[in-house]
């Protein structure tokens, strides 16, 4: 038996995806954009997963754009939108803690005066220090929703208020990467213009993701080439991974019991850890459930990925893009350097079951036993 608990990193392609791309590879494999019998199927296709993850995000289906994951919706929100505003002001505001790839340093670069937003211990920004930067010369307000190695979450609806406020025509963009399939979204409701989000982080498979780009909100292209997903992202649409995309959000399962599961299977993984000397939980109690960052004292981070990988159990030191840097996002939370050292992700899943938590326990104990001995 295998414990995979490294879910914010990806998951396992569920059997609706699967199913979906099978057919759009073996069937329905035309080029959406030709005039013929078999590109008209394969744009159906292609409009049925628009019309999916429209009703998952309660929203129209011309205002959903597919591209190729997180990372490029957001590099077309971000430079897009902070291109199209560029004569109405140069401020965008962000937090300390986003992915990598809400690159506004490129930003800054190009004369933008951009203010990154402080956390606090848990991981979460104070609205006033929001309300404080927000003035009529923001373009932007960029902010993660739920974040992708603590599970803080963000109050992302303080933006919109922070802007009317302020008088500012910013627009509002969220990384919603970890949040789409766990949290009912309704980007209307929160005040958002743009939103982010990812195939492979809800069970469907890798190549696909969309940006929610609200009616009426202008972009700047950056990338150049045919008309498709009205040339915010040019290219053939990759059908098959959008199928399977389509389908995963079909299948998002009943979100208050599976909050319900997965807060139950966090509490009863907190409870074990806590007797294990030398555990410390970083992620706030708040936190989304399906994200918890633990630190084991005295073991570095990578040594527990070896020992526990060595015994089937997998898990992260933090985001899966950081390929074993130290963590922005803990250093942010002002945490110590031996916490950070030794810190873990463990994210779970709709399919994680309690065996595998009594898995990573095992593991766990296992490996403060032998590093015990060691010394």
């Amino acid at each position: 038996m295998e414990a995979y608990l490294d879910n914010s990193a990806t998951t396992q392609p569920c059997k609706e995806a699967v199913d979906k791309m099978n057919y759009a590879l073996k069937t329905c494999w035309g080029n959406p954009s030709s005039l013929h019998a078999k590109g008209i199927a394969a744009s159906e296709l292609l409009e049925e997963s628009r019309r999916n993850i429209a009703k998952a995000l309660s929203c129209e289906t011309d205002e959903i754009y597919f591209t190729s994951g997180g990372t490029e919706s957001n590099n077309i929100a971000v430079f897009g939108a902070a291109n199209a505003q560029k004569r109405r002001g140069s401020r965008i505001i962000t937090t300390s803690i986003e992915h990598s790839s809400i690159e506004v340093k490129a930003l800054e670069n190009q004369g933008y005066d951009v203010v990154r937003l402080r956390v606090n211990e848990r991981g979460v920004i104070d609205e006033r220090q929001l309300y404080a930067a927000t003035n009529p010369s923001v373009v932007l307000i960029s902010m993660m929703y739920v974040n992708n190695e603590v599970g803080s979450i963000q109050p992302v609806e303080f933006a919109k208020r922070a802007v009317v406020h302020s008088g500012a025509n910013a627009l509002i963009h969220c990384d919603a990467v970890q949040a789409f399939g766990k949290i009912r979204l309704k980007p209307y409701n929160m005040g958002v213009d743009l939103m982010s989000i990812s195939s492979h982080k809800i069970h469907g498979p890798k190549g696909a993701g969309a940006l929610f780009v609200k009616k009426g909100t202008r972009l700047i292209q950056h990338t150049y080439g045919g008309l498709q997903e009205s040339k915010i992202r040019p290219g053939t649409e990759p059908v098959p991974a959008i199928a399977g995309f389509g389908a995963a959000a079909a299948a998002i399962p009943d979100y208050a019991q599976s909050l319900k599961y997965a807060t139950e299977l966090r509490d009863y993984m907190v409870s074990k850890l806590g007797t294990i000397e030398g555990v410390r939980i970083n992620s706030p109690e708040n936190a989304l459930p399906y994200i918890t960052n633990i630190s084991v004292e005295g073991i570095p981070s990578e040594v527990m990925l070896n020992y526990l990988s060595g015994m089937g159990i997998y898990i992260s030191s933090g985001s899966a893009c950081s390929k074993g840097h130290k963590s922005r996002v803990l250093k942010a939370m002002n945490l110590s350097e031996d916490v950070i050292s030794t810190a873990l992700r463990i994210s779970t899943s709709v399919f994680t079951t309690k065996e595998e938590i009594d898995m990573l326990i095992g593991g766990i104990s296992s490996a403060r036993q032998t590093m015990r001995r060691l010394k």
